[in-house]
């Protein structure tokens, strides 16, 4: 499922948000995407099982580590390592996963996708949430209206409205 207003708003609307490839040097758009959540209020908690600590927070190796429920799951990992964390979400209840991709597959994986399906959890694929968490800077809002026209430009050849697309 490609991103839209209400999943988005969905996903943002959690507090306590777990980044998976969060980086030690603080280079990948997963580290980006902690210090957005952090800045904007949520408690963002990094996963990166390489690391014990990062940027001052405590980071876990996996999602079945953190001490207390998260909200929900951005995924910014390679792909290879999808799937394992959309089995982490289903053992632990967490309905709000996203895919961090800008181009190319990012962190998409078929199998991933094909596991969130069996296991009855509807993704956020694609996008990134500093599209939408404000102040939005000048390339995340050119990218996320670029996305929202190649959206629209998908379900109109679909014929299914938004709301069908979401299913």
């Amino acid at each position: 499922m490609h991103a839209n207003s209400d999943s988005v708003t969905g996903f943002l609307n959690c507090r306590r948000i777990a980044v998976a490839g969060v980086s030690r040097k603080g280079d990948t758009a997963a580290s980006n995407i902690m210090k957005k959540l952090l800045n904007a209020g949520y408690e963002a908690i990094p996963v990166n099982p390489h690391a014990e600590e990062i940027d001052g927070l405590k980071c876990y190796p996996d999602l079945k580590s953190i001490p207390e429920p998260v909200d929900a799951v951005m995924i910014a990992t390679h792909p290879d390592h999808s799937a394992g964390i959309v089995d982490q979400c289903a053992d632990l209840g967490i309905g709000h996963i996203w895919f961090h991709r800008s181009f190319g597959n990012g962190s998409v994986s078929d199998e991933a996708i094909t596991l969130c399906k069996e296991k009855g959890l509807i993704p956020i694929v694609g996008g990134c949430p500093l599209m939408y968490i404000e102040p939005v800077d000048v390339f995340h809002a050119c990218v996320r209206w670029w996305q929202e026209r190649i959206s629209n430009k998908e379900l109109l050849l679909s014929g299914k409205n938004s709301t069908e697309s979401n299913m």
